[in-house]
């Protein structure tokens, strides 16, 4: 499943990806971020998850085409090691209203939030 097309909306951070069987899913940087692919977020193997936290405000600075299979995603707090998969991306987009709730969920029962915690200079 490759997409047809993919848009990105800097202001609103929305990565727009369409696909040939009429689905177009609107993914936010934040959305993509906590459900990166990378080892970082998912560990090495089950049970490993690392729950990312604080991440409502990045933003996708870059992608990069990773042959015809994939996008490599930058995104503004340094992150870039999660390689997205056409089937992946897909996927994202198909489970999004589940994702997301289990996502909100295991915050919460974490204690922690969307919001970034900023640090006061000086």
């Amino acid at each position: 499943m490759v997409p047809t097309a993919i848009k990105l909306h800097q202001v609103s951070g929305i990565l727009e990806v369409i696909f040939g069987d009429d689905k177009v899913f609107r993914l936010s940087a934040e959305y993509l971020r906590v459900f990166s692919p990378s080892a970082e977020v998912k560990g090495h193997g089950p049970g490993q998850e690392v729950l990312q936290h604080g991440k409502k405000m990045v933003k996708i600075a870059n992608l990069e085409p990773q042959g015809n299979y994939a996008i490599k995603i930058i995104f503004s707090d340094g992150h870039n090691s999660g390689i997205f998969s056409w089937q992946y991306l897909h996927e994202l987009g198909t489970n999004f209203d589940s994702n997301w709730s289990e996502y909100l969920k295991l915050l919460q029962a974490a204690n922690k939030t969307r919001e970034p915690q900023f640090i006061a200079v000086g």
